[in-house]
């Protein structure tokens, strides 16, 4: 009597279960990959956070001491950001000639107009022979032409040999003027098309921040420049950062996780689909019929 052969779906008990997809060669080489991308991570996270926190902190109301211009900013430098406001005072002369208006300006909620001038800063201030200039604004009006008047006459007699004490604040960038206005209007101050408007400009370095000085030339009205509000000493920005490398970390582990899955599932597929089509050629044979494949030989 010929063995009654086993069942087709007795070869299903013989599945890989996820656990062994997991440990074999392959997933254990992209497990290594996934802890090397993930430990990338976590390192940025890290750094990130190092840079949330400011364990030096200024002090408060330090931008109220005034302090030597070149203390604080160099010529064509950017003006770091716990100095943005900071007083400082600096000594020169200003160009004539050099003079111009900057609309909408507020001071204490009322639009009014800046008047600027070139200050071409004394050497000995700043330790340097190259001839250097920062952008000032000298005073505040409401009325256009109060402030036209007034650069006029700065214009033809420009205060020389004077120290000015400041707050130094980041250029707002150049901008064009509004649809329909003047197009030399200037409603940003900016070293830069300040620049382009100035005269003796050859070899010239220029400041990159302006000073709103707290002393009003020209007739005019002091500018109103407060304090800036003091800094947290916590960046939520950066927190926010070290937060998605560690939701990236973890997000390698899962790829990891998902691939494994998704091979051990396909693999458990195609056992299924082979044991069914087992199954399907075994019910198709006649009843007490011998497989043709297991059938004995005329010959035997």
């Amino acid at each position: 009597m010929s063995p009654v052969p086993p069942a087709p779906r007795a070869t299903m008990a013989f599945a890989p279960t996820l656990r062994e997809v997991m440990l074999r060669p392959w997933w254990l080489g992209m497990l290594a990959f996934a802890l090397l991308v993930a430990a990338v991570f976590a390192w940025l996270g890290q750094w990130q956070l190092s840079r949330a926190v400011d364990t030096s902190p200024p002090p408060p109301g330090q931008t109220e001491q005034v302090r030597p211009l070149s203390d604080v900013v160099g010529p064509g430098e950017y003006l770091p950001e716990p100095l943005v406001g900071q007083r400082v005072e600096v000594r020169g002369s200003f160009v004539p000639g050099d003079f111009d208006v900057v609309s909408s300006r507020f001071d204490r909620g009322i639009e009014g107009f800046w008047v600027t001038g070139q200050l071409r800063i004394d050497p000995a201030d700043i330790g340097s022979t190259d001839p250097t200039s920062l952008a000032v604004a000298v005073g505040w009006t409401d009325d256009r032409d109060e402030a036209e008047a007034a650069a006029s006459a700065l214009d033809a007699d420009p205060p020389r040999e004077v120290t000015v004490t400041g707050r130094i604040i980041s250029d707002e960038g150049p901008a064009l003027p509004p649809r329909g206005a003047d197009p030399q209007e200037l409603t940003r101050m900016s070293s830069a098309a300040l620049l382009s408007r100035w005269s003796d400009t050859a070899g010239l370095d220029v400041y990159r921040g302006y000073l709103t000085s707290a002393e009003a030339f020209g007739g005019l009205t002091a500018i109103d420049s407060p304090a800036p509000d003091e800094r947290s000493n916590v960046n939520w920005l950066n927190i926010f950062y070290a937060v998605e490398w560690a939701v990236f970390a973890g997000f390698a582990f899962y790829m990891w996780y998902r691939l494994a899955k998704d091979a051990w599932e396909k693999e458990l597929e195609d056992l299924e689909d082979a044991v069914d089509g087992d199954e399907s050629g075994d019910a198709s044979a006649p009843d007490g019929a011998v497989p043709a494949e297991s059938a004995p030989s005329s010959r035997d």
